[in-house]
């Protein structure tokens, strides 16, 4: 999944900032299939289970028929074209969500083989924040943080002080 580019720094603080908000006794939903930081929060004593790669758009019944008290979707919500029906949809009454912040130099990203691996939002984190309004949470806390990247170039330079990530806790209204 991830080829010579495992991704440490967003990982420390998407638990760090997990551990601050969610106990070990709350079972979690994480929105995506089982992937590598749904092994990190398992390790660390979360109870977590995955959706299994249905089309969240379309499909969002595991999500809407959940008993998880806690909803994680970390990196998910850029790739659905309508995340309003599955947020508002839900039961469970705490949400911990991060999205890639739009880049005002770097066009939103695609790739042409990976239909799934394609991000229809990125959002600006005002936007992240009315979505989430309007679908009924209240943001309790929320963190952003850049992702600096080992090349050379003026776009490099940016991204080292330039938040590219933006992490929410968030309760239902």
């Amino acid at each position: 999944m991830y080829e010579n580019s495992f991704p440490n720094k967003r990982y420390k603080h998407t638990l760090h900032f997990l551990r601050k908000h969610i106990t070990t006794d709350e079972s979690i939903l994480d929105l995506g299939v089982d992937n590598p930081f749904a092994k990190i929060m398992k390790e660390d004593g979360y109870s977590v289970a995955n959706t299994e790669g249905e089309d969240l758009d379309i499909d969002y019944g595991t999500v809407t028929n959940t008993d998880a008290e806690v909803i994680t979707a970390f990196e998910i919500f850029e790739h659905l074209l309508a995340p309003l029906n599955l947020l508002s949809n839900t039961k469970a009454t705490k949400l911990v969500a991060s999205i890639p912040l739009k880049l005002w130099f770097s066009p939103a990203y695609r790739s042409k083989t990976d239909k799934w691996d394609r991000h229809y939002h990125e959002f600006e984190d005002w936007q992240f924040d009315w979505l989430l309004e309007k679908a009924g949470w209240v943001i309790q806390d929320s963190q952003k943080w850049a992702h600096p990247v080992k090349k050379i170039g003026f776009r490099p330079f940016l991204r080292l002080f330039t938040p590219r990530y933006y992490i929410v806790y968030a309760t239902r209204k």
